[in-house]
């Protein structure tokens, strides 16, 4: 079974343009989320311009604050605080990663809690860490809602995470510990790796290394979760993308797995907007 994250984004939107709309009867306004944009980087464009665009499609307010990639950790920092206080801006999104000579962390950390749609600060992963989450990092975010939404039985199962990010690993293993996982978290220095991506019944693999695993990593009937993706240059002078997992290896082995492109991807940016209207509807 293919779990299409495509889909799911396409539901959970709908449902949000819907929420949106009441947001708006409501309170007089939209819901607004920030971000903010330093330097020229390609990919980071491209990513800040989807965001946009699904602000627009669902109804959310998109401000951009765009800064030179010359411009110093101050006034990055002036810009966080102006939309700390301002009372139209519901999420402040610092769009990763910065220029080289910066630094994201203190940046991150100066964001309102209650206005952190990517669920990064130390009080949003503390509050997901004991229970009580505002803002869930938002692709561990979006493979819960796949998951839900092909209704996978988690309760008692055994997952695997394969990866230790703060952005995806760490919070990852947490939700599906509160879904009453048995849960097993590997990385770069653990040993014999397939040994334990075999443990699985739900294997999420954020290594963020291309098609690192195969058919040998994954028990028959598992669920196989794909966060990985890259651009790899092909004999034909082509470029195709990929994901952590080589899939073609598991037609028919296991039970369900997301496609790249096409799975987890997409679920990344509708979680923001989710995390977006949640934060709002909570200033209310």
């Amino acid at each position: 079974m293919i779990l299409d994250g495509k889909l799911v984004a396409k539901v959970r939107r709908d449902q949000l343009a819907q929420r949106c709309e009441a947001f708006k009867k409501k309170s007089g306004r939209r819901p607004g989320l920030a971000v903010i944009l330093v330097g020229e980087d390609p990919a980071s464009q491209v990513y800040v311009r989807n965001k946009i665009a699904a602000c627009n499609e669902v109804g959310i307010s998109s401000v951009e604050r765009r800064l030179s990639a010359s411009a110093t950790q101050e006034k990055i920092a002036d810009e966080i605080r102006a939309l700390n206080e301002d009372k139209n801006i519901d999420g402040i999104l610092l769009q990763l990663p910065l220029p080289k000579g910066l630094k994201a962390e203190p940046l991150t950390e100066m964001i309102r809690p209650d206005k952190d749609p990517d669920g990064l600060t130390m009080d949003n992963l503390g509050r997901l860490f004991v229970g009580r989450p505002r803002a869930i990092s938002c692709t561990p975010f979006g493979v819960m809602k796949i998951l839900e939404h092909y209704q996978i039985p988690l309760e008692g199962r055994h997952a695997v995470v394969v990866g230790r990010s703060q952005i995806v690993g760490k919070p990852m293993a947490q939700l599906l510990l509160a879904a009453n996982c048995t849960v097993t978290i590997c990385h770069s220095k653990s040993h014999d790796l397939e040994s334990l991506t075999l443990l699985g019944d739900i294997v999420v693999v954020a290594a963020g290394r291309p098609e690192l695993l195969g058919k040998s990593a994954f028990k028959k009937d598992a669920v196989v979760i794909d966060v990985g993706i890259h651009r790899l240059s092909k004999d034909d002078g082509t470029t195709k993308l990929v994901g952590d997992v080589r899939a073609q290896e598991l037609d028919g082995w296991v039970k369900a797995i997301t496609p790249v492109p096409g799975g987890v991807g997409p679920m990344t940016i509708t979680m923001l907007l989710e995390n977006t209207l949640n934060l709002a509807e909570a200033h209310l």
